[in-house]
Order: C-alpha cells, then sequence, then structure tokens
C-alpha cells in the first residue's frame, strides 16, 4: 500500500496578522488554525503520516496547546531552517520510506478533501501535483518600462498541497544550487521535471491578514 505524509509547515510570525502570537496558534472557536489543518489531512485518510515543521522556538507553545486541546494526533517534529526551503529540507529529512508527500501551509485549514485527493491521484500519476485557482480580478504585468494589461486566463493562483513522490521531491531538494524558491514546485521545476496542475479550491486561503480569519471562520462554521 503507498504511503501518504502530510509535511505541516508552519514557521509563520504574526506580524501582519498584528498579533503577538504567531498565525498557526492563532484561534477559531477556541481553536488554534495549525489543527484544523491537520484535521483536513485526516478526513482525507485516517493511516496519513504527519511530519511537523516548527521553528525551535515555538516548539515548547505548541505542545501546551496540544496539552490543552486534548490534540493526540501522532507527527514528527521537525525545526525550521533560515527560509521555507530549508524548512522543507528538514521535512523531508523525516521521511524514510517511499510514498506521497502532501507539502502544506500550516496556515491553510479550509483545503477541501477534494483538492487532496486531486492531488494525490495526480501525483501517484505523473510523481507530482500543483493545486491552482484561476485569477478573478483582471491582471497586469509590470516592468521598468511601465505596465500592461495580459491575459488573465493564462495565469493561476498557486496553493497548497504540493505533492509529490517522495524520493523525487527529495532528490531535487538535494540538487538544488541556491535556496531562493518561493514554493516546492519551483524546486522539482529546477531540477528539470514538468509541473502537473490541478484543480485546488478557491476557499483555501492562507491566513495571512486579519480579515482572513474571519473568512476561515465563515467556512469551517457556516451559520
Amino acid at each position: 500500500m503507498l504511503k501518504k505524509f502530510a509535511l505541516i509547515v508552519a514557521g509563520g510570525s504574526g506580524n501582519r496578522m498584528q498579533a503577538s502570537v504567531p498565525k498557526q496558534f492563532l484561534e477559531i472557536e477556541g481553536k488554534p488554525v495549525l489543527m484544523y489543518t491537520f484535521e483536513a489531512f485526516l478526513s482525507f485518510d485516517p493511516t496519513i503520516e504527519f511530519i511537523l515543521v516548527l521553528p525551535e522556538n515555538q516548539v515548547e507553545h505548541w505542545k501546551e496547546l496540544c496539552h490543552k486541546h486534548f490534540f493526540t494526533i501522532n507527527y514528527k517534529l521537525a525545526f525550521g531552517g533560515e527560509n521555507r526551503f530549508q524548512s522543507v529540507k528538514n521535512g523531508l529529512a523525516q521521511i524514510n520510506d517511499d510514498g506521497i508527500v502532501f507539502i502544506h501551509d500550516g496556515v491553510r485549514p479550509l483545503v477541501a478533501k477534494e483538492t487532496i485527493e486531486h492531488c494525490f491521484s495526480e501525483a501517484k500519476k505523473s510523481g507530482n501535483a500543483l493545486p491552482v485557482v484561476p485569477p478573478s480580478e483582471s491582471v497586469r504585468y509590470s516592468d521598468d518600462s511601465g505596465n500592461k494589461a495580459v491575459d488573465r486566463s493564462r495565469y493561476f493562483l498557486v496553493q497548497t498541497p504540493q505533492t509529490f513522490d517522495v524520493q523525487i521531491i527529495k532528490e531535487a531538494y538535494q540538487k538544488a544550487q541556491h535556496e531562493n524558491f518561493t514554493d516546492d514546485a519551483s524546486v522539482l521545476e529546477n531540477a528539470g521535471h514538468r509541473i502537473h496542475l490541478v484543480d485546488g479550491n478557491r476557499e483555501n486561503i492562507k491566513i495571512t491578514w486579519p480579515q482572513d480569519l474571519i473568512i476561515a471562520k465563515s467556512f469551517l462554521f457556516p451559520q
């Protein structure tokens, strides 16, 4: 049976949220955002294995929250690095088996089960899957010479979980000559692989701004 791993990257701060608490620990209806994210993957497969990447200085706070909320889901812990690239690489080092790994932002608790299923099916077939949604606004391109309208049908907004065959993505991270990547698909693309797109879900927002908590609550607890 093909093993499944969810590598949850939770290294954010509360700066843009205007909060003293890291955004993954902010609560919605009394429960931290990060716990909802774990639960989204459990709804897809209760046997999935978790790797959680946290800054070392946030680990004790997280353990206190787990005790407070009776959160007993098993996971392996990896410490975050100086950037996202190093954090993911540290997390991948905790996986010692073949399988499929979902690399997901800890502050995306609204990922749909269908999105995870799309990613898994494509990654199993093609080696990778990148969930995307089309932009709903008009798009303009800007450079030193000015700016111009572009055809938005040719552009996509990238989400997570970015999903990969374990060995393929580990090899890509080992081959990378620099760490200036903004996502994992870019690391794989840099290693010469074609990226395969699948449908994401529009409510799968990355909680970044104060209003995002309001949006997330409305989806998690619809009236």
